[in-house]
């Protein structure tokens, strides 16, 4: 479906589309960066409003979430388009293709997500594309949610601009935001797009609602010991109870690197401890990805594969009394 974008601007012989810091000056008939953002009439209108490319039940650590609703699901949507441009782009075929959708207007969505609180699910995710340049349906579908107390969450480059994101952000629950690297040159050669925009984005969203972010580490691109140290420290200054996930990177799209070297991981991890209470191993098997106490050790959440075992009711260590940084 076409529908009419928000955050916009008509300048002479063209639109500036505002949803994303690409800020895609857009000609008659001309189409945006990301692919789904056209020029029409002189106004910005978005050709995937609604158009699901993939959907499904999934278990929440598989956004990966681990620290909102664990143990619980979540219904995961996904439409096409994408404002960055990964060569590593794990999801490339509905990013930069043109997948077969079907149309599903906001309630029906938010109907199909609340019939599914049987099988325990607990909202809706945008995921799998880009939620950002999927802003409109993103938005109208998530205002309906809170109108029933659907959990709304975005699994994100986290590549948008002030505003869109101030209107949105009233209504998401939670977030993982794709933290790339911390490295403005990967960012500017390998995704075409701007750090501290990304990096704008993690420090407005942790004042709103749940965030954790998620790093898919290179060989020999993005997995310094400098360059991860600099990456926990930005996050810890935040807050050292964010959650975040090293995710083991696998030769994909137009990157065909050997596959990171667990070693390596595993050295980013224990880097990462020093500055922050909760870090993760992702595309690992066999790894611990249990959530422990920092202060005692005990064991908050039991994972093994989607099978998960809560140890608490409430976001209190039950041993030491230490605040949790979980939504249960």
């Amino acid at each position: 479906m076409i529908k009419e974008g928000m955050f916009y601007e008509k300048a002479n012989g063209f639109v500036e589309c505002r949803i994303c810091p690409n800020k895609c000056r857009i000609r008659e008939n001309g189409i945006g960066a990301c692919d789904v953002r056209i020029c029409i009439e002189g106004k910005i209108k978005s050709i995937n409003y609604g158009e699901i490319s993939s959907i499904g039940l999934d278990p929440i650590e598989k956004k990966p979430l681990f620290h909102f609703k664990p143990g619980k699901y979540i219904l995961s949507v996904g439409s096409f388009g994408c404002n960055f441009k990964c060569g590593f782009c794990q999801n490339y075929s509905i990013s930069f293709g043109r997948p077969q959708t079907k149309y599903i207007e906001p309630k029906e969505l938010v109907d199909l997500a609340e019939d599914m609180k049987i099988k325990g699910n607990v909202g809706i995710a945008f995921t799998y594309n880009e939620p950002t340049i999927w802003y409109e349906y993103v938005y109208d579908t998530s205002k309906v949610a809170k109108e029933k107390s659907i959990d709304v969450v975005l699994v994100t480059n986290g590549y948008i601009n002030k505003e869109p994101l101030e209107y949105l952000l009233p209504y998401i629950d939670a977030m993982n935001i794709d933290l790339k690297a911390f490295n403005k040159n990967f960012y500017k050669d390998i995704c075409k797009g701007k750090m501290e925009s990304v990096l704008k984005t993690i420090e407005m969203s942790s004042n709103i609602c749940h965030i954790e972010i998620t790093t898919l580490l290179i060989n020999g691109y993005n997995d310094s010991k400098e360059e991860i140290k600099q990456l926990c420290k930005f996050i810890s200054n935040i807050n050292p109870n964010i959650p975040l996930h090293l995710t083991r990177y696998y030769p994909m799209y137009k990157f065909s690197q050997p596959a990171t070297p667990i070693e390596k991981i595993l050295e980013c991890r224990d880097i990462a401890l020093e500055y922050l209470n909760y870090v993760y191993i992702g595309n690992v098997q066999g790894i611990d990805e249990n959530t422990y106490c920092p202060d005692c050790g005990c064991i908050i959440v039991e994972r093994r594969g989607y099978n998960i075992n809560l140890s608490i009711s409430e976001n209190k260590c039950p041993r030491c009394g230490k605040k949790i940084n979980i939504v249960i």
